[in-house]
This record gives C-alpha cells, sequence and structure tokens, in this order.
C-alpha cells in the first residue's frame, strides 16, 4: 500500500469540500471492500475521507409506510431491525446471504451498494482490465467468465455487482438520495445500475455513477423503500443460484412480490434476533 492521507469529516459539507479537494479521495465506511483492494494495489487514494462518525446510522419509519436507511448504518443492524423483517424480509434475507457476520458487522450499506466488482482480472493488477485501465482489454471475454455477466455485457466488460442488498432494493422501487456540491439529489435504484456499454471504468462495478467528477459524491443520505410497494399478502422473497456458497458472492439473484389470496408467509426471514457476528 502506498501512503495516504486522512481526513475525519465533521458534517456532510465538510466531507464533500474534502473530497472535491483531492480527486483520488474516498469516503471511508466500513472499509471492507476497499481496505482489501487498497492492499492488492487495485484502489490509490491520495487521500481517505473518514464518514463513520456523521449521523448517517439511523433507519427511521417515513410518514409514507417506508423507511428511510441512512448510508453508515451497518449491515448486521439493517438485517436485525424488527421493521426491515417485518415490512421488507426479502432485504433482511439478501444482507444475511451476502457475507460473514463479522464483516456485516463492520460493512455499511452505502459501501454495499458502491462496492466494486469481484472480477478476478479486475482485482489482478498483473492482468488488463478495462474497467482499471481503459482499452487495455477484457480478458474475461475470452478467459475465466463463470461468474460473469448473462445479461447487460459488452465487448468493453463482463463483470457484474455483486450486491444482493441492490437486488432486494430494487425489487421495493427503492430510491437513493445522494449529496453533492451543487446539492441534494434522488434516483430511483433501478436507474442508479446502468449497462456498462463503452464505459466499463465507471463505478460503482460494472455500472457508472449518476453523477459527474465535476460534482464528486459517492455520500448515499439513504436508500427509502416505499410503501406502497410492499405486498399484501405474502412478504416478497429472494432466491440465490444454488451453486453459490452461502457466504460466496452471488452468481445471479432474484427477488420478486407475489399476492396470493391463498398463503400467507412469515413475518421475518428466519434470522436470529441479532445476525451472528462473534
Amino acid at each position: 500500500m502506498r501512503e495516504f492521507g486522512y481526513h475525519r469529516a465533521s458534517d456532510s459539507a465538510d466531507a464533500l469540500t474534502a473530497l472535491g479537494a483531492h480527486p483520488d479521495s474516498r469516503f471511508l465506511g466500513g472499509g471492507t471492500n476497499l481496505v482489501d483492494l487498497m492492499k492488492a494495489g487495485v484502489e490509490r487514494p491520495s487521500v481517505l475521507v473518514d464518514i463513520r462518525r456523521l449521523p448517517l446510522d439511523t433507519i427511521e419509519v417515513t410518514p409514507d409506510g417506508g423507511l428511510h436507511i441512512g448510508a453508515t448504518v451497518v449491515n448486521s443492524d439493517l438485517a436485525a431491525h424488527p421493521e426491515v423483517r417485518r415490512r421488507y424480509p426479502a432485504l433482511a434475507q439478501a444482507v444475511l446471504a451476502g457475507a460473514s457476520g463479522q464483516l456485516r458487522n463492520m460493512a455499511t450499506v452505502g459501501g454495499n451498494l458502491l462496492q466494486r466488482t469481484r472480477c478476478a482480472y479486475f482485482n489482478d493488477v498483473t492482468t488488463p482490465c478495462n474497467k482499471r485501465v481503459p482499452g487495455s482489454g477484457c480478458p474475461a471475454i475470452e478467459g475465466e467468465h463463470h461468474n460473469h455477466a448473462i445479461l447487460g455485457a459488452s465487448e468493453h466488460c463482463a463483470s457484474v455487482h455483486p450486491s444482493d442488498m441492490a437486488v432486494a432494493l430494487t425489487a421495493f422501487d427503492a430510491v437513493v438520495s445522494y449529496q453533492t456540491g451543487e446539492g441534494p439529489g434522488e434516483l430511483p435504484i433501478s436507474e442508479f445500475y446502468l449497462p456498462v456499454g463503452d464505459t466499463p471504468t465507471g463505478r460503482p462495478s460494472s455500472r457508472r455513477e449518476p453523477w459527474s467528477p465535476a460534482s464528486p459524491c459517492r455520500l448515499l443520505r439513504s436508500p427509502r423503500t416505499r410503501g406502497s410497494v410492499r405486498s399484501a399478502n405474502a412478504p416478497p422473497t429472494r432466491s440465490r443460484s444454488a451453486r453459490s456458497p452461502p457466504l460466496s458472492t452471488c452468481r445471479t439473484g432474484s427477488c420478486a412480490m407475489c399476492d396470493s389470496p391463498s398463503a400467507r408467509s412469515p413475518p421475518g426471514p428466519g434470522a436470529p434476533a441479532r445476525p451472528n457476528g462473534n
């Protein structure tokens, strides 16, 4: 790892200022993905802007019956929250399937949505990768690609985004709220992840961000689920590829909402009151 600076943000405005002052800076939340990439030499930030002490770690019920989820809420707290388990069990299931308890106790919601791809070529700086070095090529097209995209790939990149949480939030019509130097904004999560096309260097992962480098911000205030998309009978559930080990990155994922007049699913995902983090 090369030397890097460290800045602890006092508030959201300070975080944005620090990020804008250093083009190669990164936000630091749980660090479960970023620190690994720094060790591998994939990420080489000049400054880490620590946002862990900002008041973004709450889950609030909104007047319309949805939930307002802060960007620095850790995954364990999200999966264990009573309202998440009662209203959106598929979201709790997705979080519990995504990593070990130790990682869930550190990883944040914002970091999960913005994590980088797990493509082996992207994570190996000795191999070409259009995402790391534009124009260098994509070895996954002809090489090892059994964990790569079936839909949405291009001749430039075949990697996929690894977030199980994003799949569940998409089924719930979640909205991502974000803040940039130009002010706040909102974007449906269904528009947050776009096909890679000709821009594989974009983020998050194999997608591109909805804001420009001229107004840099990856600080998500919250994804929020709309109460109107909750099933009246059976809570949405999710499914992973049967070949995927429980704690691996998902190869394929789905989340669907179904109304069934003759069946009612239990109110929770079958998880313990507090996900095991010991």
